[in-house]
């Protein structure tokens, strides 16, 4: 039963992982914290599901035809609603996120009401045995696209000269256009690229889960508390932290009871907190007085 539980935590917390990806890469190159990504991640599980079950599309065509929908709506978030609020207090920039949020997610009820839509699975390979426990193929294809994605971005930012230019432009926005980097359009490609990975993830979960219009908004907390756990700014933190959260939850609803499910995570972050305030990978901040 253990095992059980582990591996289908895992593929839980790969979902809050991808979710929490996305959120780590833009706040790690704009040092914007996207309390509307919840929403995004859902429009793009809304928008897979109607271009491959209503427009009856092909799945390679379905899902390449949301990222780039994605890409377009990240990129219209940046130049209208962020870019002109870019130099105010940061406190402004969250709650015109938030704002974001309930627009997107106010929309989506527009069009689908309250209704819940089944997503059947999209890939029918053979479940795994390994003993008594089973990966499904949705499960699986999960973990191995948030696999894929981390050793991706983190071979990017740590290894490119450009990856390494966005992180320092993201320090010093000013010290970055003074030596001719185009910051506007450097943020406006950051959020396009958070947006492609809200797709992503929207793609590879709404085969596994039901699509309504508020499901950003309990996946945004997830994976906000696997930012906080794993360490802000980490890739590999956001990972561990979705993995862990994902794990946690499983062991507490399989040996305690799935009443406490959403409740033991949180307590598991409070401790880890308190002890490291910075996170499981995060680095301490060290203060010159």
């Amino acid at each position: 039963m253990f095992g059980q539980l582990v591996l289908s935590g895992i593929s839980q917390g790969a979902i809050y992982a991808l979710v929490a990806l996305g959120m780590t890469v833009l706040y790690r190159t704009t040092s914007v914290l996207n309390f509307g990504y919840g929403e995004t991640f859902m429009l793009g599980a809304f928008s897979f599901y109607v271009f491959l079950k209503i427009a009856m599309l092909p799945f390679i065509v379905a899902a390449l035809l949301t990222i780039v929908l994605m890409v377009i709506v990240g990129a219209l978030t940046e130049r209208f609603l962020i870019r002109p609020i870019m130099m105010r207090p940061h406190l402004l920039i969250a709650m015109m996120t938030i704002a974001i949020s309930y627009l997107f997610r106010g929309a989506t009820r527009i069009v689908w009401g309250k209704d819940v839509l089944p997503m059947p699975p999209v890939f029918d390979f053979p479940p795994i045995f390994v003993g008594d426990m089973v990966i499904t193929s949705q499960s699986l294809v999960i973990m191995l696209a948030g696999a894929v994605l981390v050793i991706a971005f983190f071979a990017f930012f740590n290894l490119s000269a450009l990856g390494k230019l966005m992180q320092a432009a993201s320090h010093s926005p000013r010290g970055a256009a003074l030596i001719g980097i185009n910051v506007p359009l450097f943020s406006l490609c950051m959020w396009s690229l958070s947006a492609a990975i809200a797709a992503i993830a929207g793609i590879l979960v709404a085969p596994v889960t039901l699509l309504y219009p508020d499901m950003g908004a309990t996946t945004l907390l997830k994976a906000f508390a696997a930012m906080t756990l794993g360490g802000f700014g980490n890739l590999g933190g956001a990972v561990l932290g979705g993995l862990l959260l994902g794990i946690s939850e499983q062991i507490c609803g399989g040996y305690i009871s799935t009443s406490f499910m959403d409740i033991f995570p949180y307590v598991v972050i409070l401790v880890v907190l308190l002890i490291y305030p910075a996170g499981l990978l995060g680095r301490q901040e060290i203060n010159r007085v």
